[in-house]
């Protein structure tokens, strides 16, 4: 019998390659024959699944997303006696403190330069943002539902700066990873975390 082939699991599996080949020889080294090649698929095979690198391109920064989202959604954000402790853990997730999230984070930030002059992968950096962005709204409501978060906090101004440090630190965890250590991300993530709290909650 034939063997069955899953064309979305291939597609990923594609994508996943398109990464390492970028990670290793950035995005203008990244072209159909070397990520062929990575693949383990002839030029042909490539071309039944994406038809220009245009194509590949959006598939793989699809993928990022799509398991950035995947990631969140699958975050259980309180369980029993939830404190700023499991909030922390949470936002840990979002950063590139692992070698998958890096691979991703890294190849993120080859996919957003480029974006800056072709709009479909601008498109897909700004779902992106939107994504994080609801994330950490969310996580704002539970430090206010919790009786965590300081009573003049502003949500939306709140959301903003968290977008922009958990950002920030995701980019220097990945061009800086001698100077911006795991340890050094937590510090700053959780001095961050106690400013947005009651006095009495920074323990």
């Amino acid at each position: 019998m034939p063997k069955i082939i899953d064309h979305e699991k291939q597609k990923e599996k594609i994508a996943e390659a398109t990464w390492r080949v970028i990670q290793r020889e950035g995005l203008e080294g990244a072209t159909v024959r070397k990520i062929a090649k990575e693949s383990g698929l002839s030029m042909g095979s490539m071309r039944h699944y994406f038809s220009s690198q245009s194509q590949l391109f959006v598939f793989s920064m699809e993928l990022i997303n799509s398991k950035a989202e995947k990631r969140i959604n699958s975050m259980h954000l309180f369980s029993a006696g939830p404190t700023i402790e499991d909030i922390r853990r949470v936002l840990l997730q979002l950063l590139p403190l692992d070698e998958e999230r890096k691979l991703e984070t890294a190849v993120w930030l080859s996919f957003s330069a480029k974006s800056l002059s072709d709009p479909e992968l601008q498109a897909l950096a700004g779902r992106f943002y939107d994504i994080l962005y609801d994330a950490l709204k969310l996580v704002l409501d539970s430090l206010i539902s919790l009786n965590l978060a300081k009573p003049d906090l502003d949500k939306e101004i709140e959301a903003e700066r968290l977008c922009a440090l958990i950002d920030g630190l995701g980019y220097h965890c990945v061009m800086r990873p001698d100077q911006i250590t795991p340890v050094m991300i937590e510090s700053v993530l959780m001095h961050h975390l106690e400013s947005l709290c009651n006095s009495k909650e920074k323990k």
